[in-house]
């Protein structure tokens, strides 16, 4: 093990997701690096292990990541771990990766709890094509580039948000994308899990009136785009399927090729918009 970097994922609620391999190397290495020694002392506590912890966090994670690098280039090797979940996806950890990589320092990923896709696989909404966002910006510009971006995305989106923030960046996600179906996880594996399905305005009414009480983390599951979505952001969205047409043909395109591109941009089979214009 000696050299080495292990991303150990842990529990993110119910400590009996926590796999042997991930108890057998927490054992075995020299020391590990978590976001809060609280949090991550409790966790070994309770499985029995006793080690040294290097705090790695969102503030500290630049000189953490070269200190934790330097020990492991030195012989020793150090299991990253989060507060819950996956290390380094939407985390600090990603800081100590990168510069473990950039150092030449082997990393061993291990499979485990990730609170994203743990949500995912119950949400009902389509996962073979998604984008993970993590948390939204707290910057309003910001914010409404990434809604903007999100906008035309056909794919379903996955988000982080805390109990401070779900209500408004579900009201965020509502004025700027409409009412789309959306998933909304909370306390995943714990006594209190919820999951909830609905339409955004519906979830945004449950955290208002308690029926999804503001505590805990949450995971939300957001409705990809329809075409009818992207079409109303369109140039051709007032037009009717003939000046559509008529607007290619004024640009030299020949007829055939005009509902060629109609077609496409309007996710329609091109005998339909053929029967429209012959």
């Amino acid at each position: 093990m000696t050299g080495t970097l292990y991303i150990v994922p842990t529990p993110i609620g119910n400590l009996g997701d926590i796999t042997e391999r991930a108890k057998e190397t927490l054992s075995e290495v020299d020391f590990v690096a978590c976001e809060d020694t609280r949090v991550g002392g409790k966790l070994l506590y309770l499985l029995g292990i006793k080690k040294e912890l290097v705090q790695h966090h969102e503030h500290n994670k630049i000189k953490s990541a070269k200190y934790v690098a330097l020990r492991i280039k030195n012989g020793e090797s150090c299991a990253l771990i989060s507060d819950a979940g996956t290390p380094a996806v939407s985390d600090p950890g990603e800081e100590l990766v990168r510069c473990c990589i950039e150092e030449g320092v082997k990393v061993v990923p291990l499979t485990g709890p990730c609170a994203a896709v743990c949500a995912l696989s119950a949400s009902g909404l389509p996962s073979r094509r998604f984008i993970f966002e993590g948390f939204l910006p707290e910057k309003s510009k910001e914010r409404k580039e990434l809604l903007a971006e999100i906008a035309t995305q056909r794919r379903t989106v996955v988000f982080y948000c805390t109990p401070h923030d779900i209500k408004h960046d579900l009201s965020s996600m509502l004025d700027a994308l409409g009412d789309r179906k959306v998933f909304v996880a909370r306390e995943l594996t714990k006594l209190n899990e919820q999951l909830v399905s609905a339409r955004l305005s519906v979830a945004i009414e449950m955290l208002e009136n308690g029926e999804i009480p503001l505590k805990g983390e949450f995971v939300v599951i957001l409705e990809g785009a329809s075409q009818a979505d992207i079409s109303a952001g369109e140039f051709w969205a007032e037009m009717s399927v003939e000046q559509h047409v008529s607007h290619y043909l004024a640009l030299g395109f020949s007829k055939m090729d005009a509902v060629k591109k109609v077609a496409k941009d309007r996710g329609l089979p091109k005998s339909v918009i053929y029967d429209e214009v012959k």
